[in-house]
């Protein structure tokens, strides 16, 4: 696989067709893609392939073929789906942080468009074991977790501990995956996630709250939604650098 055809700059809402036909008149006003890119996008299919087919930390060698329809990516027995790791939390039930930060932010709609447009590169996006009830799924739905990324790395990190979280139960259905990566830190390691956890892989960098499930999952305040979307962002720079550098 020549991972070197990978442009870690590339937006995959550009090749996802019709994408932003009527952007702003779906969800309820509060903007919503016409196909999603882990979905639509050719491109980030065929990169997602070129940059995980590499050996994986317990030896074997990943080499992910492409499929058509539902199962996306497939390796041996398992498929695999593509989830976008960044959120903006553009939910109904959420309207009044969404709309607080409207009125806060001179061009909202400039601002939440650079987000996607950023947010949609390789460095965020990931791959999941794709089935009934994934983990795509079930961090999106799950009220403790919704679509938080430095949650769901913390849910991961318990996993490989042995401890209990929210996922546990779509994890152990998953083993097979997460056995490839022996222990956290070669999954860390593997997917480029070194700046979502401290320097010793012992702990999470919690870009909001202390990871502990309880209380307000989601930012309350204009503030702590600037300051979490400003995290997503620094850690979306900071692993599209180490892809480029992985493959260069």
């Amino acid at each position: 696989m020549n991972q070197k055809k990978i442009d870690v700059s590339f937006d995959f809402t550009m090749d996802s067709p019709g994408y932003w036909d009527g952007f702003w008149s779906r969800n309820e006003g509060l903007g919503a893609g016409a196909c999603d890119p882990d979905a639509c996008s050719p491109t980030l299919q065929r990169y997602h392939q070129l940059l995980w087919s590499k050996i994986l930390p317990n030896g074997e060698s990943f080499e992910l073929s492409r499929c058509s329809g539902l199962n996306y990516l497939s390796w041996r027995n398992l498929y695999f789906g593509s989830d976008s790791i960044l959120a903006s939390f553009r939910y109904r039930d959420n309207r009044k942080t969404i709309e607080a930060v409207i009125k806060h932010l001179p061009d909202y709609k400039a601002f939440m468009e650079d987000f996607l447009h950023k947010a949609y590169t390789i460095g965020g996006t990931i791959i999941f074991p794709k089935h009934r009830n994934s983990m795509n799924q079930r961090r999106g739905t799950d009220k403790r977790i919704r679509d938080r990324w430095d949650l769901t790395m913390e849910c991961i990190r318990r996993y490989y501990n042995g401890e209990s979280s929210p996922l546990t139960d779509v994890m152990e259905y998953d083993r097979d995956f997460f056995a490839l990566f022996n222990d956290f830190k070669g999954y860390v390691d593997f997917f480029y996630l070194q700046d979502c956890v401290t320097e010793d892989y012992k702990n999470i960098r919690f870009w909001l709250g202390d990871g502990s499930f309880t209380g307000q999952t989601l930012p309350q305040t204009v503030e702590e939604y600037l300051k979490y979307i400003d995290a997503e962002m620094d850690f979306l720079e900071k692993r599209n650098s180490r892809i480029k550098a992985a493959i260069s």
